[in-house]
């Protein structure tokens, strides 16, 4: 399928059916997340589709703070493992009440960075905590929350870090072990889940941005 062509198709049906969906996107520091969320959010918009952009942790008042508490290199205060979890965790309660079920309820397509895999993949596996712990904490803590699609941007970390241009983060700042395990449980998380499509996110970006538009259109038309 052509560029035009996948575009096209996608925007259109999601104009028929008129669909609120729910879409997220995962992977590694340096992945590239951002800007193919961007860039998808852009053309739907472009098509006439009402589109919420968000992220985690973040997006709320509370959000904003456990972001700043949870990537800060400088905060000044150490937390355990358990601890990180538990404030990802109270984030995505209310960056779903206030933020995500109300743009369901407005018909809107919900494109999120980052979500339940996120703390499955850094907090059950680089952690280790365990995927199965993280991920009933996760269910609970979400009332069941699903995403219809979620787009795993997979990079090697050594590479992923290289982008990284700006001062790493709290987490960027991990030895690249921590992300090589974040990266293998991203893996069989996709390996469990059919929503969960890898990407190779070392090819150009507009490459990957048109994978994304193509696997979209496969799901919707199915």
């Amino acid at each position: 399928m052509s560029k035009v062509e996948s575009e096209v198709s996608v925007v259109n049906y999601m104009r028929q059916e008129g669909l609120p969906m729910f879409i997220t996107f995962e992977g590694g520091e340096g992945s590239g997340k951002t800007t193919v969320i961007s860039k998808v959010a852009e053309k739907l918009k472009e098509h006439g589709h009402e589109v919420l952009v968000t992220r985690e942790p973040g997006s709320t008042k509370l959000g904003e703070h456990v972001r700043d508490c949870l990537l800060n290199p400088d905060i000044g205060f150490t937390f355990g493992s358990r601890a990180e979890l538990l404030l990802y965790l109270a984030s995505r309660v209310q960056h779903i009440d206030e933020v995500i079920r109300p743009a369901f309820s407005e018909g809107k397509v919900v494109l999120c960075d980052r979500f339940n895999d996120s703390s499955v993949a850094y907090q059950g596996g680089g952690r280790g905590l365990g995927i199965e712990n993280v991920q009933q904490l996760c269910d609970l803590a979400c009332g069941g929350l699903t995403p219809d699609l979620t787009f795993f941007l997979d990079l090697d970390p050594e590479v992923g870090m290289s982008r990284i241009e700006r001062s790493k983060d709290r987490l960027e700042g991990e030895k690249v072990e921590f992300h090589q395990k974040v990266r293998d449980t991203y893996h069989q998380l996709a390996k469990l889940h059919p929503r969960i499509h890898v990407i190779n996110a070392s090819k150009p970006q507009e490459e990957v941005y048109l994978e994304v538009l193509d696997i979209l259109d496969r799901y919707l038309t199915n």
